[in-house]
């Protein structure tokens, strides 16, 4: 049966990778829509190579471009969308079986959601949405009876493992992290520039993931998204240092077992997992060989100098809106980083001061987490003014 995608943020890394993926498994999957933010010079390229049915971006005015071309796809017109309201139809585009949800920070919530109440299969890769809001997307995911599949490599490393394990069974997750191009680096990181915080050792990420590479906000961000993922805990869940980024993530079972999953680095085994879930398919990924890999090396965290692995742990201690506020937070900080508005140590110091701010109180409902993501970002402005 041909499995057909929507890929939404299909211009950056991993929708570029998923692309990838979907042409190595030929009549297995059929692109059927697309969503670029800006970039419409690729996604035109993308048109040519996939033919899908519909395509979205996020100016009216670069959609309009589009249609102005007057394209057709296998006799019909594309659909040319726009917005955050072509992102949700696209998130509920009839034929499709799948979502792949790869665009960057909370802007993929509402999709996400629809996604879900659409029945739709969600493969994960936008981790900004489930930190916002996981009680709120875990329990529609429940009563809507939608499968969430997660893309990141680590999550996917535990899915894998856990292999529908009861809950009770599962004594802890360990998600590893390479440590980011600064782990080794001698002295203070207060004057790194963001040239050395995009140069990641060992892999090809998009701008703002590979900046909380740098800071290992991405690794504090995916204990809580596994925590929400899996149904446990934050103290269940912890983090390794493995520079050599083979061993993905391990799962110790209560009995004294311990499971992990081992490949090269690379997105496309996670991606095309989700893809042909349950099945394992052919792919482009060689089979891991260990007398090449040689040595695989382990270390305890360093929180003291990474502190936003403990700020993002204590948030998820305190539950409620606090990873929302942290999520939206470190997003305004990592993008004001980026533009050399700040140093990279402020991004820490202004997540930290923006939580330190909030008060939890009300009920999470998609308003009042869209209310209070608006309010941190707006906080941390302030501070990067």
């Amino acid at each position: 049966m041909v499995k057909r995608v929507v890929i939404l943020g299909s211009t950056g890394s991993i929708g570029v990778n998923a692309l990838g993926v979907t042409e190595q498994l030929g009549k297995e999957c059929r692109v059927v829509g697309l969503s670029a933010h800006s970039n419409t010079e690729r996604l035109l390229e993308q048109i040519k190579k996939y033919q899908p049915e519909a395509v979205s971006v996020w100016e009216e005015s670069a959609a309009k471009d589009i249609r102005a071309k007057g394209i057709r796809v296998r006799g019909k017109a594309l659909v040319v969308l726009s917005g955050i309201d072509g992102l949700i139809e696209l998130a509920e585009w009839p034929s499709a079986d799948i979502i792949l949800s790869a665009v960057v920070g909370g802007i993929g919530l509402k999709p996400l959601l629809r996604a879900i109440r659409a029945k739709k299969t969600i493969a994960l890769a936008n981790k900004e949405a489930l930190i916002m809001a996981g009680e709120l997307v875990m329990s529609e995911a429940k009563r809507c009876k939608a499968t969430i599949l997660p893309v990141d490599s680590e999550h996917s490393a535990v899915f894998q493992c856990l292999n529908n394990a009861p809950t009770k069974e599962v004594k802890r997750l360990v998600l590893t992290a390479s440590g980011g191009p600064f782990y080794r680096h001698p002295g203070s990181l207060s004057d790194v520039t963001v040239a050395q915080a995009l140069a990641h050792p060992t892999w090809k990420m998009g701008k703002k993931i590979t900046i909380d590479s740098a800071t290992l906000m991405n690794k504090g961000i995916e204990t809580i998204e596994a925590a929400i993922l899996f149904g446990l805990p934050i103290s269940q869940v912890d983090i390794l240092i493995h520079p050599q980024s083979i061993v993905h993530s391990l799962v110790d079972f209560v009995d004294g077992a311990t499971i992990a999953q081992l490949s090269w680095p690379d997105m496309c085994l996670p991606i095309q997992y989700a893809l042909t879930y349950p099945r394992r398919l052919p792919g482009r990924l060689p089979t891991l060989d260990l007398a090449k890999a040689k040595t695989l090396d382990f270390y305890e965290p360093d929180f003291s100098r990474f502190p936003c692995l403990s700020i993002s742990r204590e948030a998820a201690r305190q539950g409620g809106f606090y990873p929302t506020v942290l999520n939206a937070a470190n997003e305004t900080a990592v993008f004001a980083f980026l533009e050399s508005k700040i140093r990279f140590t402020d991004i820490a110091k202004i997540v930290e001061t923006t939580l330190g701010r909030h008060k939890d109180a009300g009920r999470m409902t998609l308003d009042s987490i869209l209310d209070k993501d608006q309010w941190a970002r707006r906080i941390a402005k302030e501070q990067i003014k």
